[in-house]
């Protein structure tokens, strides 16, 4: 799941808007996001993809998923997404997206209630915490709608500097890593032993969010070359959750 840091800029203070969140119901709003996803990763973080249709982010993945947006009602465009693939689909296609970076064998028995998500952005404009509060409260509706228990994908870590903040980031982060039996292993690995450990960098606040919302990492990061980041690999077990993400997004009890 590449993502981009969907942070709040605390410089923009965008006017109020009417959003949304919900599935793509036709073809148009899956090309919407697939539009806003190239803006990003293509144009704003330089990402290479090839597409068949220029400036369309879209791979053979894309029919197989579900596609959450955000939508300014007002404007009527979508301003923020997440691309969903469910067990089922990934049955059909033959393996998930995150396959390609990391084996993940040791999930096996999980994967006929492992959602994987990815593909997540929000346009530049709308980088504000509503709009990743609807992202992340529409993703739980659908798991809670489909009853599936763990949510996969890669959090991405930029390396502008050569890797080593997503080193230095790695290192700090023992805690959170999953147990044994949960563990995937990179096909790219980020090589570690040749990166420094020491620089000063801060998480990416969506990863941040995972592991405070209760995820896993399940191993060491990955190296895509197509985006130039470091991949962590993510679990959240929906039993793990934070009480307090699951009742704002979920509507849980105590």
């Amino acid at each position: 799941m590449t993502t981009t840091p969907i942070q709040a800029d605390p410089q923009r203070r965008p006017a109020r808007r009417k959003l949304s969140v919900g599935l793509a119901r036709s073809e148009w709003d899956v090309i919407e996001a697939q539009r806003l996803r190239y803006r990003v990763f293509a144009e704003e973080l330089g990402a290479r993809l090839p597409t068949a249709v220029p400036g369309i982010d879209q791979d053979i993945y894309d029919p197989f998923c579900q596609h959450l947006v955000v939508r300014d009602d007002a404007e009527g465009c979508v301003v923020g997404t997440y691309r969903i693939l469910s067990p089922e689909n990934a049955r059909r296609i033959g393996n998930y997206y995150s396959e390609n970076e990391f084996d993940l064998t040791r999930l096996q028995l999980l994967r006929p209630r492992l959602v994987e998500i990815g593909r997540s952005c929000v346009h530049p404009d709308y980088r504000s915490g509503a709009t990743i509060a609807l992202l992340w409260s529409g993703l739980a509706q659908y798991m809670l709608e489909h009853s599936h228990d763990y949510l996969i994908g890669c959090a991405s870590i930029g390396m502008a500097d050569g890797g080593h903040a997503a080193a230095s980031l790695f290192g700090r982060l023992g805690e959170y890593m999953s147990p044994l039996e949960y563990r995937v292993f990179p096909r790219c690995p980020l090589p570690l032993d040749a990166l420094r450990r020491d620089a000063q960098a801060e998480l990416p606040p969506l990863i941040k969010g995972y592991l405070r919302a209760g995820a896993y990492i399940c191993g060491e990061p990955a190296w895509d070359p197509d985006f130039n980041t470091a991949d962590l690999p993510i679990l959240m077990p929906i039993s793990r959750m934070d009480l307090r993400y699951a009742r704002h997004f979920m509507g849980r009890p105590d």
